[in-house]
């Protein structure tokens, strides 16, 4: 057996030594977009001290790196800055230290956490030249720059290409091409940022052109001072570029801490821009201006070369749009339990009945014949859920996972968890949930923490897995039609959005984004689907056929000595009182804390039939349904909710269950009754 080794990067950047991230950039470059799709559920939201800008900043996820990424507002340019923009370029520059020039300032440092280690510049693809300006004045900082060349799709539709390679080669930036609405590139972005922070790769020097540095010397020699540097604390390039601009804020500094200096530099100045065609200020900004175009002149061009519009393109158009991609879900999750449906209700047909058929003149009445009964009405139970219903719902699920979709459900289905307080990372658990809770679970306790990982793994309980999930295809998709398979799934679907608002109103502790990856789009392969379609079901032969069989054949004995009486009228305030069922099935809801398959087996046992449209009505059979769907999860998804969130909260979830499926039920059996008695 191989095993599969991951490559760990060190230094790690996790708990004090983590990644401190900030994002920069024009507006409408997809900048707050992008801190949206790698956020968590709830991130600090601050003003820079003594302005009205607004930042965000959250801890995200990269692998087994972590980083506080700070969502700055846009900046255009570093040249005469005032009041907010000021205030972000002083985040920039120094964080929550300040230098001697800015010692005196009553508002104190801009934010209450340190400079970042990094920038991530997210710039239009489409409309680069601008961003570019902005990338050469973010290279004066000293500090790793990553470009995010983002809204490529935009670029493509109006036949731009980008050579992002050209482009790093040009500034000595990392230059990764993202659709930040879509989810596209991020994992490689944020990987590459990690990369460049460990080795400190700072952009290549870009001076101004010769014949501006050339008038610059002078200037430049009078400003490289250790005193000015100490009081100022920026690199000199910067410095130099700021003041020969004749920024307004590096003029008032220098005219507070060095008025002796400050004729002696505004002489020089003067005469290096006297030999200039235009004003030195004017003349440098026309010089980034024709930097930046000849970069873009470099580095794009009209055309695609080797790409054509095609269906994997229009795929994403819909998976990954913010509005449709919600659409597309719903249709793939419908078309899923329709083809499971068609498929599942021949197979059934195939199978199940005809083993039901050649036992049903079986009834023995000695104790060994009872319990060989027992057992053969186990195995056909079993048969009859996990052949037609389990199975094929799980080989389909596999199947969209390894070509891709479910990971682009996953991402579209971000913003509406956090909608309900959690970030987007637990929807590929959720989505696991519809497999099994268990791993789901799991997957929740690796990757939150405190209340949010408690909140998951309740609303996780309440996911319909393949077990509960082949309840409701056998029987609502086999007495209530296909109205009714959709109608219960609606009802879970709204159920897990109200009790996560509810839940996450809750004081809770915030738990990191995770930047989601969005793999190519690949044919399932037929092996590797049925090794993991193994792999998710082979449970049922180690734990679900015993118990199965095992609480078919405790049933039948209990029945056989008449002690099965003493249990359903125990039940009955719950059976018969609340939800109006037959009492004979009070055993059988009761053994579904076992298993979840287990009760529908033994309820066809206790009825005597699979046809159970014979003894039950509609309303009956949906009150039923409402009530197996909810009530308490199985014992093996209870035993990991002990391990990962505690005793106290696992009990919890289980008194949460039991009263939103008495709550649910019982509104059903009221509801519906009450209508069939206004239709009759």
């Amino acid at each position: 057996m191989t095993e599969a080794r991951i490559p760990l990067h060190t230094p790690l950047f996790r708990g004090d030594r983590r990644l401190r991230i900030a994002l920069v950039g024009l507006p409408g470059g997809g900048k707050t977009t992008l801190f949206e799709a790698v956020s968590s559920a709830a991130p600090q939201r601050g003003e820079l001290a003594g302005t009205h800008g607004i930042y965000r900043e959250c801890t995200v996820q990269i692998g087994f790196d972590e980083a506080s990424v700070v969502d700055l507002p846009a900046i255009r340019s570093f040249h005469h800055l005032a009041g907010d923009d000021l205030t972000t370029l002083k985040y920039l520059l120094w964080g929550d230290d300040r230098p001697v020039v800015s010692a005196h300032e009553r508002q104190g440092p801009p934010a209450p956490f340190a400079p970042p280690d990094l920038i991530i510049q997210v710039a239009d693809a489409g409309n680069l030249q601008s961003h570019l300006e902005l990338t050469l004045e973010l290279s004066l900082l000293g500090r790793p720059i990553v470009l995010a060349l983002n809204q490529m799709d935009e670029a493509e539709k109006k036949g731009l290409y980008v050579n992002a390679r050209a482009l790093e080669q040009l500034l000595g930036v990392s230059v990764v091409p993202t659709v930040a609405l879509m989810g596209q590139g991020l994992t490689a972005l944020f990987e590459r940022a990690a990369a460049a922070a460990r080795v400190a790769a700072c952009p290549l020097p870009q001076p101004p052109s010769p014949h501006i540095a050339q008038s610059l010397a002078q200037l430049s020699a009078a400003l490289n001072r250790p005193q000015i540097h100490a009081a100022f604390l920026l690199p000199h390039p910067m410095l130099l570029q700021q003041f020969a601009a004749a920024d307004g804020f590096i003029e008032e500094e220098l005219e507070q801490h060095f008025p002796r200096l400050l004729p002696e530099l505004r002489a020089l100045r003067a005469a290096a821009g006297a030999g200039l065609p235009r004003p030195l200020a004017e003349e440098l900004h026309a010089d980034r201006h024709h930097r930046a175009a000849s970069m873009v002149e470099a580095a794009q061009r009209w055309g695609i070369p080797g790409q054509a519009t095609g269906w994997r393109y229009w795929l994403d158009e819909l998976f990954l749009h913010p509005q449709w991609g919600l659409i597309g879900s719903l249709a793939v999750f419908a078309a899923v339990l329709f083809v499971v449906f068609e498929i599942s209700t021949w197979i059934d047909a195939m199978t199940t009945a005809r083993l039901a058929a050649a036992f049903a003149d079986w009834q023995p009445k000695s104790l060994d014949g009872v319990v060989g009964r027992a057992v053969a009405d186990g195995l056909i139970g079993l048969t009859g859920i996990v052949v037609p219903y389990m199975i094929p719902l799980v080989i389909l699920l596999v199947s969209l996972e390894q070509a891709g979709l479910m990971q682009r459900i996953a991402f579209v289905v971000d913003r509406g968890f956090h909608q309900i307080g959690l970030h987007g990372g637990v929807a590929v658990p959720f989505l696991l949930g519809l497999g099994c809770n268990v791993p789901a679970i799991s997957g929740v306790a690796r990757i939150t923490r405190g209340r949010e990982r408690v909140i998951a793994s309740m609303l996780i309980t309440f996911v319909p897995c393949s077990a509960r999930s082949a309840i409701i295809l056998a029987v609502a998709g086999k007495y209530l039609g296909t109205a009714g398979v959709f109608g219960m799934f609606a009802l879970i679907l709204v159920l897990i959005a109200v009790l996560g608002r509810l839940l996450s109103r809750r004081k809770r502790e915030l738990g990191p984004g995770q930047v989601q990856e969005i793999p190519a789009y690949a044919l399932p392969a037929w092996r590797s689907v049925l090794a993991e379609t193994w792999a998710r079901t082979s449970d049922i032969l180690t734990i679900v056929t015993p118990l199965l069989v095992g609480g078919s054949v405790v049933l039948a004995l209990l029945a056989h000595v008449g002690a099965d009486a003493v249990v359903n009228a125990l039940l009955t305030p719950v059976t018969a009182w609340w939800l109006g069922l037959p009492l004979a099935l009070g055993v059988p809801i009761l053994f579904g804390v076992l298993r979840k398959e287990l009760s529908l087996v033994m309820i066809y046992q206790a009825l005597g039939t699979q046809e159970i449209d014979r003894l039950l009505d509609p309303v009956q059979m949906v009150t039923l349904l409402v009530f197996l769907s909810f009530y308490i999860p199985c014992i093996s998804t209870f035993a990991v909710m002990l391990r990962s969130v505690g005793r106290r909260d696992a009990w919890s979830s289980v008194a949460l269950s039991v009263g939103v499926a008495l709550l649910l039920a019982g509104a059903v059996r009221l509801g519906f009754g009450g209508l069939s008695v206004l239709a009759a």
